[in-house]
């Protein structure tokens, strides 16, 4: 079936972007103001230092102009993500872009200006609590001295802030826009067009040769631009490269993680703690073909349930039901804003042709979050609903309590708000299902989301590194190469399973790589949740897991964590996490056995 026009869906399927902007020429309206602000910032340049009232009456500046930008921004690139075919979407989209490559410009001279106080001066402007609204962000910048170069180096490094897009946005274009792929036959021999998100429906079927056939349409059109995305990726890669290394850092994974504070040994640590549990994930690679009655398991049989005769279909409005009453451990504020998501139409829900693949929630400050799905009525939408809505709650707790300088939480924080809803649903479903196939296909549910988040996440993670590393060792990054090191980890997360040569072309496909060492944060966020989910339903007190949500951008990540009780520093989590597993399995397989 053809995707339809976004103009032929209902208004009320779409989300609705009035309390950002009433409409295009109010857009218009504060593009102007927030061009002005822009220029208010630069004029603060040489003021910083005088005294603690300049600092502050200079940071208010940039961080109002930062506000007004950001708004802009969010705007333009919502309708964009809508309908990435639309031409004035991408011309406002193209400007909001500039207008925030222009605040960075602008700005540029903040961290050095601040890092040329003295120590001593800038412990006294703090001493007086005028500045209390900024102070992990001085810290931060303060901590950040090695890495920062002077007013002329960060101007320039600015102002290539926009080229530096280029790779992901030639991506997304090729992606989500230019891409078309061939008519796939379902199980019962109708022709059913293959997009981004049907596929991921055609993977999940019953039918082998559905499952074969999808797999290789879908891989093919990739591979035909296989060079191409080699370019695109290889050049990410080298931007990454050069930006550590102008800034001083030992690599472009370092540099990554400074600016979330953590270690890189936590990083290795998860690749170390997941590779351990390897065997795990072979005994259910096993257990997953026994169950669908294969000779050998390919890449391609990897989605599909187990269990037979489980035909999981769920409406938005199910979904919606569902995701409210699993969340109800988290106390009657949050099922409250959980209606107002609904009611308010916070979410865009199904896919229409130009429209952004996958999901993602936005946070707006001083109005709500927004989230994007792609709904196409399977149980799993319902999870990602539940995933994203995670999102969107710890979005609009951390803007409600703190200032906009301090709203914004990092990456390895906001993974976990979303995970714990997903491992609360799946806690809720099973404490609720009776029927023993169905019970077997939530715990098959589980472990998926252990072997897609957990091990597939920490796979791409090794891969990024190796990556990396290979063009610091001046080896070239082409599709043959990239593809034989994909070839390689896969061998090694998924023993047993029979190589198909289109499977090692998949790194082609996944948009994070753009932005590069984000994905482990996956991995972390699962494991963090599991364990925070655990405790709730276990103490029935949800109240330092709120006030982890509430935090925002005013600690690091994760000194915020340790607030919900989880400290990533040691292997704790993640063990933790893989011995849920283990036992998750073993329940399965017991069930399965009767």
């Amino acid at each position: 079936m053809e995707l339809k026009e976004r103009s032929k869906l209902k208004e009320e399927v779409k989300w609705d972007l009035r309390p950002v902007f009433a409409d295009v020429s109010s857009w218009e309206t504060a593009y102007a103001q927030a061009k002005q602000a822009v220029n208010a910032a630069g004029r603060a340049a040489g003021t910083l230092g005088r005294s603690a009232g300049s600092l502050k009456a200079g940071l208010d500046t940039v961080y109002d102009a930062l506000e007004k930008v950001q708004r802009v921004y969010l705007y333009a690139s919502l309708l964009k993500s809508g309908d990435n075919g639309d031409s004035r979407y991408q011309e406002m989209f193209a400007r909001a872009m500039n207008l925030y490559v222009s605040l960075s410009a602008a700005t540029a001279f903040v961290d050095p200006e601040i890092l040329s106080i003295p120590e001593q001066t800038l412990e006294a402007y703090l001493s007086g609590g005028l500045l209390e609204d900024y102070r992990h962000i001085l810290g931060d910048i303060t901590r950040s001295r090695a890495h920062t170069l002077g007013e002329r180096e960060e101007l320039l490094l600015a102002k290539l802030g926009d080229a530096a897009q280029i790779p992901d946005d030639c991506f997304t274009m090729l992606e989500s826009v230019d891409m078309r792929f061939p008519e796939v036959r379902d199980e019962n021999g109708a022709s059913r067009q293959l997009t981004h998100g049907s596929f991921a429906a055609f993977r999940e079927s019953a039918s082998p040769e559905v499952r074969r056939q999808s797999f290789e349409k879908y891989f093919g059109e990739f591979q035909k631009y296989i060079n191409t995305w080699a370019a695109m990726y290889g050049g990410s890669v080298k931007l990454d490269n050069y930006f550590a290394e102008v800034r001083g850092f030992e690599s472009p994974c370092q540099r990554a993680l400074f600016s979330s504070n953590v270690p890189v040994f936590v990083y290795d640590g998860l690749v170390s703690s997941v590779r351990r549990g390897i065997p795990l994930m072979e005994r259910y690679l096993r257990l997953r073909r026994r169950c669908l009655g294969l000779e050998e398991l390919n890449a391609y049989d990897l989605y599909c349930p187990i269990v037979e005769d489980v035909q999981w279909k769920m409406g938005v409005e199910e979904a919606k039901a569902l995701v409210r009453q699993a969340a109800a451990p988290l106390g009657g504020e949050y099922a409250r804003l959980l209606d107002r998501a609904f009611s308010e139409r916070w979410m865009d829900l199904y896919e229409n042709k130009g429209k952004t693949t996958g999901a993602f929630s936005c946070g707006v400050y001083g109005v709500h979050p927004y989230v994007l799905l792609n709904f196409s009525g399977r149980l799993d939408d319902a999870f990602t609903m539940a995933h994203e809505l995670g999102h969107a709650m710890h979005s609009y707790l951390s803007d409600a309590h703190q200032n906009f300088a301090n709203h914004d939480y990092r990456i390895l924080a906001a993974e976990v708000a979303s995970t714990v809803n997903e491992v609360l649903l799946t806690k809720y479903l099973l404490k609720q299902e009776t029927d023993q196939k169905r019970r077997a296909y939530l715990l098959n549910h589980f472990l998926e989301g252990f072997r897609t988040t957990v091990f597939r996440q920490t796979l791409f993670a090794e891969f990024e590194r190796e990556a990396h590393d290979l063009y610091q060792r001046g080896q070239a990054l082409t599709a043959q190469s990239l593809s034989a090191l994909y070839h390689r980890l896969n061998a090694e997360y998924y023993p047993g399973v029979k190589a198909h040569p289109l499977q090692d072309i998949e790194w082609a496909r996944i948009p994070h790589f753009y932005n590069a060492f984000y994905v482990y944060q996956y991995a972390t966020g699962f494991c963090s949740a599991v364990a925070i989910a655990g405790r709730i339903l276990e103490t029935g007190d949800a109240g330092d897991y709120l006030r982890f949500l509430t935090t925002g951008g005013s600690m690091y990540p994760l000194d915020e964590l340790r607030i919900a009780g989880v400290d990533l520093t040691k292997p704790d989590t993640v063990d933790h996490a893989l011995e849920v597993f283990g036992k998750t399995l073993e329940e399965l397989e017991t069930l399965l056995g009767r």
